[in-house]
């Protein structure tokens, strides 16, 4: 998705960062993948152009959750990431 590594190697921490925005992941090896109901809403600018930008990447769009005007009035989409968290995308529809 176009994010760069931060800072230098620490034992079970990871820091990406892109414009503006930082994600910070850690360890957590009880963690059962296939049944993690972890979550995340990001809210991004130019959504049309980053969604094509992830299509073009060949990066898996969630079967449910292509990019869409929610009843709510937000322009979202969603993806999984690789251990199962739901990464949702959103910007205002207006």
């Amino acid at each position: 998705m176009g994010f760069k590594q931060l800072g230098g190697d620490y034992d079970d921490y990871l820091m990406l960062a892109k414009d503006e925005i930082e994600l910070h992941f850690f360890l957590f090896e009880a963690l059962d993948p296939r049944e993690n109901y972890g979550q995340i809403y990001i809210r991004v600018s130019a959504i049309d152009q980053f969604y094509q930008s992830l299509l073009e990447r060949n990066v898996a769009i969630h079967p449910n959750a292509p990019l869409s005007i929610k009843p709510w009035g937000q322009k979202e989409f969603a993806l999984l990431d690789p251990d199962h968290n739901l990464l949702t995308f959103g910007a205002s529809a207006t």
